[in-house]
């Protein structure tokens, strides 16, 4: 009896398979099948989270619409909403777009200038001035618009600050959504030269000037005794963008798809 043969055939006794089943399939084709799938699930959902990024986009925007043809808040209001909105770490609890007119008088502390901004391709600073309504209310920070930066970073802009009085203030107000990752102001301060800082975060600007300050800054339709530029970029990436980037994804899941398919016709026909 040749034992040797036995041992490498499987045999059926009462319908039970005997030997190991998986003996033709190699560990080089699982890996690939491993592969294929985590690859490929991987581009798919990517390229869903991109079209429900483009999603909520669409609503934001038309959220946006809604707030910029409503009436204009007064302070109070503003204040009670941003109490009743105190997630500031969700993009769809921010008031951005909400119109504001006020009365408020400039307060004696610097000029804020936030570092690393870029519009129409230079970089700069926006400047800030902090304002106050009432003694009792929170002050409010004013954006007076944006400034170049020059070729030495030690060369802060000569900026005059609105000068003292009472100003009436109308214009829509911006929230910027908090970054876990980096949130510290890392202040510069020099004596009788703005402040530059690196992260609009409310928190940090309260407990830098000791005094609270409103969740929200005020970019006014017209800045008393200044003419600078004003970017507003509410939604940073359009919906549009994020289709694309969404068709990108899905693209690129097919093509991976059709490229492991080839592998594994390759080597079936190579091991056949």
């Amino acid at each position: 009896m040749n034992t040797s043969n036995e041992t490498k055939t499987n045999l059926t006794i009462n319908g039970v398979v005997t030997g190991n089943p998986f003996g033709g399939v190699s560990v080089s084709r699982v890996l690939l099948v491993l592969i294929t799938l985590v690859v490929f699930t991987l581009l798919v959902k990517l390229g869903l989270w991109q079209l429900s990024r483009a999603e909520f986009k669409q609503q934001w925007q038309h959220t946006l619409a809604l707030r910029e043809q409503q009436a204009a808040l007064n302070y109070p209001q503003l204040l009670s909403l941003t109490k009743a909105e105190p997630s500031a770490f969700e993009e769809s609890n921010l008031l951005t777009g909400y119109r504001l007119s006020l009365h408020a008088t400039p307060v004696k502390q610097p000029l804020l200038l936030l570092d690393n901004q870029v519009y129409q391709g230079q970089v700069g600073y926006l400047v800030y001035q902090v304002f106050e309504v009432t003694a009792e209310q929170p002050w409010i920070l004013v954006e007076l618009g944006f400034v170049g930066a020059g070729n030495d970073r030690r060369e802060l802009p000569a900026l005059a600050p609105i000068q003292a009085g009472q100003y009436a203030l109308t214009g829509r107000v911006y929230q910027k959504q908090v970054n876990p990752l980096s949130d510290e102001l890392h202040p510069e301060i020099h004596p009788n030269k703005p402040i530059r800082f690196q992260n609009l975060s409310m928190p940090a600007l309260a407990q830098l000037l000791q005094h609270d300050i409103a969740a929200v800054v005020l970019q006014p339709d017209n800045v008393p005794q200044h003419s600078l530029p004003q970017p507003w970029v509410p939604i940073p990436l359009s919906a549009q963008k994020h289709q694309g980037y969404a068709l990108q994804w899905f693209t690129m899941a097919a093509v991976f798809l059709g490229l492991m398919f080839w592998i594994a016709l390759r080597q079936f026909r190579h091991q056949s």
